[in-house]
């Protein structure tokens, strides 16, 4: 290849790169602007665990700390949970180099999950709630006032049909989560951003990716036959995850069936109302509908609304 052409892909690469930066800080400008994720004087920890979301995150969000109104912090922390050949150095070159303040942890949680889960089974549950309780607590101990997690909106969208499908619960991950003792603010800056555009941003950027040894090795896990069920989705109908996700954010208790969300018990009609008739029917052309049983004809237009033109009583 002559110089002239790696010169060219160069550029094209950096022209992309970009792009790419510039729609993922407005879509974690955005994110954190809707759900009020970084306040002035916030002291954010960034978990890093070395992967593409969250090398992602800790970019985006130092980016705009440079261009943002308010004050905050960012304090870069990673839990070397001891996974074999878990490259130790990688992470701490990293972070001297673009000089981010940071701690390493270490807690072997990986034996722990190796010691509790069988052998093929899934060990995510397990490992993240080790992996939560530590980062915690450590982020009382430092003063972090929040800590911001790499999930992006394809993890949210994953996460509510592993619940529905497997768990029979229609939940997800919120883009900001108080913890249940009230002790700790869990952000995802990432909430808005899809995996795809994650991907080709940490690629271009060339990321020293860490892999993830522990589950990396289970290629039958739930999450992964949901992320190909919603690939071919957006393959067959580009904007379907989208429309999913803008659900997600628009959801109607009085018209579901869960019972905690909506008082349908204490429901009851009012018979002062003044009755005026459905609206959705406004837009109807007429037409003429005729009682399955034979027992009426209702004519239906939008002059007259209902001319019942024959009754029938036994």
């Amino acid at each position: 290849m002559s110089e002239v052409e790696v010169d060219t892909i160069a550029k094209k690469n950096i022209t992309r790169m970009n792009k790419l930066q510039k729609r993922l800080r407005r879509e974690v400008g955005s994110a954190i602007a809707d759900y009020n994720m970084i306040e002035d004087g916030d002291r954010v920890m960034c978990c890093l665990s070395g992967g593409k979301d969250s090398y992602t995150m800790l970019d985006i969000l130092l980016n705009l700390q440079q261009r943002a109104p308010i004050k905050f912090e960012i304090v870069a922390v990673n839990l070397d949970q001891k996974q074999p050949g878990f490259p130790e150095h990688i992470l701490p070159a990293y972070l001297d180099k673009i000089g981010v303040p940071y701690h390493i942890l270490e807690k072997d949680t990986y034996s722990i999950v190796k010691e509790k889960v069988p052998e093929g089974k899934t060990t995510c549950a397990l490992c993240s709630r080790l992996r939560r309780g530590t980062l915690y607590g450590f982020a009382q101990h430092i003063g972090a006032t929040k800590i911001a997690l790499g999930h992006h909106r394809d993890d949210i969208i994953e996460t509510m049909f592993l619940n529905m499908f497997y768990g029979g619960k229609q939940k997800a991950m919120p883009p900001k989560l108080l913890s249940d003792d009230g002790a700790n603010m869990v952000i995802r800056p990432l909430a808005y951003c899809r995996e795809k555009d994650i991907e080709a941003y940490s690629e271009l950027k060339e990321f020293p990716i860490i892999p993830c040894n522990l589950c990396g090795s289970q290629e039958n896990l739930k999450r992964g036959e949901i992320k190909n069920m919603l690939k071919l989705w957006d393959k067959q109908s580009p904007g379907r995850i989208e429309t999913i996700f803008t659900a997600m954010q628009n959801t109607a208790p009085s018209q579901g069936v869960d019972r905690e969300q909506f008082d349908f018990v204490s429901l009851k009609r009012n018979p002062d109302a003044v009755n005026k008739g459905d609206v959705a029917d406004a837009d109807l052309p007429a037409f003429d509908f005729v009682d399955i049983s034979n027992n009426g004809h209702i004519n239906l237009d939008i002059s007259n609304r209902i001319d019942i033109v024959a009754t029938f009583k036994p």
